[in-house]
């Protein structure tokens, strides 16, 4: 066995980690979303997709220093260990290996296989089903299950035995997947601007439409899902080619290149269908009106393979969780999870450890946010609910950067990492302010999974 993974990802391959993982499935439907948030009112979600996108940028920008100065095996985790201590370091890397990437993960597959089935059906409506579509047999039917556990197994499949065919398979997926957002961003923007749809849209909200309360805080936290994913490219620090100079590089241009997509693809459909019909039937209205009916339902496989990439870029980060938290010694049994297959150079164990856990996440999103069979107490939405965590997590990282680096810039050292620390704030705000209660649950589960990872903790067992 072999300890150390290679170098194998070049400045393309990471920007398209940035970008592939990021944009999945949240850009096509959170769209919907935020016009329901808003009441349809489009400079109001067009406003909110904007904080989104700052508040990213500024975390992004400010990690990307980090990545200039420090480097071991996973990005976020190293930054952590050199700001705030390996304690600290530890909880991050076991929260985002047991919850954050593992709950993502799980969603996406089952994404992936929603839209892979609604693809199918649209194509051939008298495709058999065991429970008919217009039932919800594309969200819970069992071949919707079979198809997520299959998406599953192939993203761990993928990366666990071949990460260079699973880095080509990310660039590849990234570059189809920008095809309809572009498209839809140019076209759509002139037909709207033509047909006056655009300009309609901007002046009057959807007649039938309701705002829910605080609805830019609500629209705000929509879209941090669409933006979830861009910290996970750092959990490949030690793959990439020229680390130092390159993740940042990949951080920067893929943020810019992820914001600029998601604002020019939301006014794109805007005018291609009212605020009422987008907030009834989504952003495929949009391209049935404007390419015609067979385009709009290929619409619906490109959302497919955008899924597949996502769920791709998710499963990368997942596979190696444990690992980097090994190399430093730490969690549960380092000498196992630290190993390096010499045949596929990826840690075997922590890549089987990520698909166990991946699975179990998905057996509580579908029992408590599909089939809805769970009530009470204890469920919450797996997919925006951990962004609570994860960003107060960020804000100790970021305030000892800045009480550390005494070496850097103003803007690097102070002015950046304060609108981070106030960005990461205003997004934990709006997640409690949309999710109210379940906000209370999902600290719970958090809280009995950060004791675990506490008693498991290897390093705490040697020092005592």
């Amino acid at each position: 066995m072999e300890n150390k993974l290679e170098r194998r990802y070049g400045l393309f391959t990471a920007i398209c980690m940035v970008v592939g993982i990021v944009i999945g499935s949240g850009v096509f439907f959170k769209a919907q979303t935020i016009l329901t948030k808003t009441g349809g009112d489009m400079p109001l979600g067009i406003l909110a997709w904007i904080i989104g996108g700052a508040i990213m940028l500024a975390c992004l920008l400010t990690f990307s220093f980090m990545g200039q100065k420090y480097e071991k095996v996973n990005g976020v985790v190293d930054y952590a260990e050199a700001t705030v201590g390996s304690r600290y370091a530890y909880y991050m890397g076991w929260f985002i290996g047991t919850i954050y990437f593992p709950g993502m993960t799980s969603a996406l597959c089952w994404l992936s296989a929603r839209y892979t089935l609604v693809f199918i059906t649209s194509v051939n409506p008298n495709f058999p089903m065991t429970v008919p579509v217009e039932q919800g047999g594309c969200i819970i039917g069992p071949e919707c299950m079979a198809l997520t556990l299959f998406f599953m197994c192939a993203a761990y499949g993928m990366n666990a035995l071949s990460p260079k065919i699973a880095g080509k398979f990310q660039t590849s997926t990234t570059v189809i997947k920008l095809i309809p957002l572009t498209l839809m961003a140019v076209v759509g923007l002139f037909y709207g601007l033509k047909s006056g749809t655009l300009q309609q849209n901007f002046i009057a909200p959807a007649p039938n439409a309701v705002p829910v309360d605080n609805p830019l805080f609500a629209a705000v936290c929509a879209t941090a899902f669409a933006y979830e994913g861009w910290i996970i490219a750092t959990s490949i620090n030690s793959e990439i080619k020229d680390s130092k100079k390159n993740l940042p590089r990949a951080l920067i241009l893929g943020g810019f290149i992820i914001i600029a997509v998601y604002i020019f693809y939301y006014i794109g459909v805007a005018g291609g269908a009212t605020n009422q019909q987008l907030i009834d039937h989504g952003a495929t209205i949009a391209f049935t009106n404007i390419f015609g009916g067979v385009l709009g339902n290929i619409l619906n496989l490109f959302i497919a393979i955008s899924c597949m990439g996502t769920t791709n870029g998710l499963m990368l980060g997942c596979c190696r969780c444990m690992y980097s938290l090994a190399q430093r010694g730490q969690g549960p049994k380092p000498h196992v999870f630290s190993e390096v297959d010499r045949a596929t150079n990826m840690p075997a164990s922590s890549s089987i450890f990520a698909l166990l856990v991946t699975m179990i996440w998905f057996v509580y999103f579908y029992f408590s946010n599909l089939a809805c069979t769970w009530t009470g107490p204890f469920v919450f939405d797996s997919t925006e609910l951990p962004i609570i965590t994860i960003y107060l997590m960020y804000i100790p990282i970021f305030i000892q950067w800045m009480r550390k680096e005494k070496d850097e810039s103003a803007l690097r050292r102070f002015i950046l990492p304060l609108l981070a620390v106030a960005g990461s704030a205003f997004m934990v705000l709006a997640c409690v302010l949309s999710h109210k209660w379940a906000c209370m649950w999902y600290m719970i589960v958090f809280a009995v999974v950060m004791a675990i990872g506490g008693f498991v903790d290897n390093s705490r067992k040697t020092k005592a």
